[in-house]
């Protein structure tokens, strides 16, 4: 797939739910997830004013993002970090507060495209997934080095493995004949470590192991948790935060999190809301929205999103 063919997942209901909080002078978003530059391109289109400032930690996604977006020039800010760095990458360019900021959670296209980054299970490539390939940890080393319990806890907590156990407890007994280094190999032994009845619905059994792996190599919840109150901190009055996740696990975290911070401590029988008590966000959607079957059609890793939109009302 190529950077021009690549389609963002809800787009226009992205640009639709930002479009309040950059008409303001000079208009900043953060896209915390920038990958091919899909997000960002639409927003400079279609707000003339938008300054962009984009970060990811994969340095194949930012040049292919400046080679994209070079037609805007100034207009964008490049950041080689983690999105948990945020409110530093946002001083360093220059601001104190943004209009907006995007989180486009999980693992980008390009990463599933490349085979030899070892995200993808559908093709057999080296066990790595580090969404920066200067990082040290790799999913060969957790397969390698953790123990059954420790692996065990990954696939349970992270994927949501039934199996998670048995999964283990087989990666353990297999690397002793010999350490794994490719996914072919992970895919084989998940596939006979799962009953033959739980085979036959879910789809590939391989995915949850897979996905577990992935953010336990990248801190990717770690980091979120992270991320997500420091995006809240840095946002301007009428400021909003767009979170597109698309597991249950990131979704949960963006749940809590905009809930504690668009709840008041006054008590619910309480008449009114005494002066500075009030909540400081409030929720701009309903719940977590999800792609309509049209746009499931147009693109499949819509199947599983989430969103969610939060907009700052009080300093």
């Amino acid at each position: 797939m190529t950077e021009a063919s690549h389609v963002p997942v809800l787009l226009e209901r992205v640009l639709d739910l930002l479009a309040p909080s950059v008409a303001v002078d000079r208009p900043v978003v953060v896209d915390a997830t920038l990958g091919l530059g899909g997000h960002t391109e639409a927003m400079l289109e279609r707000f003339p004013d938008l300054h962009v400032i984009g970060i990811d930690r994969d340095p194949e996604a930012l040049a292919r993002a400046k080679t994209r977006l070079a037609a805007f020039g100034e207009r964008v800010t490049f950041a080689h970090a983690v999105y948990d760095e945020i409110a530093d990458v946002v001083a360093e360019a220059g601001f104190r507060t943004v209009s907006g900021v995007l989180f486009d959670l999980g693992v980008s296209s390009m990463q599933l495209d490349l085979a030899d980054r070892g995200f993808a299970y559908a093709q057999d490539a080296p066990l790595d997934m580090r969404m920066n390939p200067e990082d040290e940890l790799t999913a060969a080393d957790i397969l390698n080095t953790y123990t059954s319990r420790e692996l065990s806890k990954v696939l349970r907590e992270y994927g949501e493995e039934k199996f998670a156990k048995r999964i283990a407890d087989a990666v353990v007994s297999e690397r002793a004949r010999e350490p794994f280094t490719d996914s072919a190999r992970l895919v084989d032994l998940i596939r006979t470590s799962i009953p033959a009845a739980a085979r036959r619905t879910g789809g590939n059994p391989a995915k949850r192991t897979f996905q577990a792996l992935r953010i336990e190599v990248n801190d990717e919840l770690g980091v979120y948790r992270r991320a997500l109150p420091a995006s809240l901190e840095i946002l301007a009055p009428g400021g909003r935060v767009v979170v597109l996740a698309y597991h249950s696990l990131e979704d949960r975290i963006t749940k809590r999190a905009f809930t504690e911070v668009t709840t008041t401590d006054v008590p619910r029988d309480l008449p009114f809301v005494p002066e500075g008590h009030e909540a400081r966000f409030r929720l701009v959607t309903r719940g977590a929205e999800m792609a309509t079957d049209a746009e499931i059609d147009e693109n499949s890793r819509a199947r599983s999103v989430r969103l969610r939109v939060v907009e700052r009302v009080a300093a």
